[in-house]
């Protein structure tokens, strides 16, 4: 799986604004010595700034006394070169939005709460169609191409180092699947599957018995990364999401992810859970 553009971008970021402050300067001095406006070094400092060059950098790190001796130097232009290179997401420009699958692409850890479908790290080919036509796309190009694109990103459950994937999904987000039997049979088989077989992914269900829980404000992903990138959580929206990273924030959804999965049924639980709902 290739290198996300994005979480480089943030982690090279963090590692420039550091060396800033490491260097004794403030945003309106550094940006003053190399005759920049504040917002363009801002930006860089944010990651908003997309497209960062390596003579750039190289001055933002001679200004900060890191010279071409220093193990960083080299480190911190390798990531430069990184970020500029494209994934393979941007084959899919017209069907995937927002940074999302970038930054899923390089997380070392996913909480993700789902209300009302399964996440698609874990939809099958079938439910994954299924779902396209309900959000009301029509061209059946489109709808494979959708397709493919959800399944190039299960990849990295695959590939080398998987991040460590914790689901909870409603059940009733299962039990919709009702009006299409073998597509809820192959999704809850391949659920099962997963469960059984690999140890970097836990899933549970949290039965509608469960009531009211901390989950009623919606779904959410927690995604964790390298460092020195930080933490996100990412809200779905129709059209792409929001991105928090305020420390506030991610310390709130990190306590709702902790009741949701007190409410939901455990591991060793699910499973046979999941079977049952087969059967029936």
């Amino acid at each position: 799986m290739a290198a996300s553009p994005t979480i480089r971008r943030r982690q090279l970021s963090a590692i420039l604004r550091r060396l800033r402050k490491d260097a004794g300067l403030s945003l309106e001095e550094a940006a003053k010595r190399l005759e920049w406006s504040r917002a363009k070094l801002g930006h860089i400092e944010t990651g908003e700034r997309k497209r960062l060059s390596v003579v750039e950098v190289k001055a933002l790190m001679q200004e900060y006394g890191v010279n071409p001796s220093d193990p960083r130097h080299d480190a911190v232009l390798s990531l430069v070169r990184q970020a500029q290179k494209r994934g393979w997401w941007t084959r899919y420009d017209d069907i995937l939005t927002g940074s999302y699958v970038e930054l899923e692409a390089e997380a070392t850890h996913i909480a993700n709460y789902e209300a009302s479908g399964v996440p698609g790290l874990l939809q099958t080919p079938g439910y994954a169609r299924l779902l396209q036509r309900a959000r009301l796309w029509r061209n059946p190009e489109d709808i494979q191409r959708a397709v493919e694109a959800r399944m190039k990103r299960q990849e990295i459950l695959t590939g080398e180092n998987p991040p460590e994937l914790w689901v909870v999904i409603e059940e009733h987000a299962l039990q919709r699947l009702a009006g299409a039997p073998d597509v809820m049979r192959e999704q809850i088989e391949h659920l099962v599957d997963l469960a059984d077989s690999s140890s970097h992914v836990t899933i549970q269900v949290l039965p509608t018995s469960a009531g009211v829980h901390a989950g009623v404000a919606g779904p959410f992903v927690i995604m964790e990364f390298l460092e020195p990138a930080s933490p996100i959580v990412y809200l779905e929206t129709f059209t792409d999401g929001l991105y928090l990273e305020r420390p506030e924030e991610i310390a709130l959804y990190r306590k709702l992810w902790d009741h949701i999965r007190s409410s939901a049924l455990d591991e060793e639980r699910t499973i046979p859970y999941l079977k049952q709902m087969i059967r029936r």
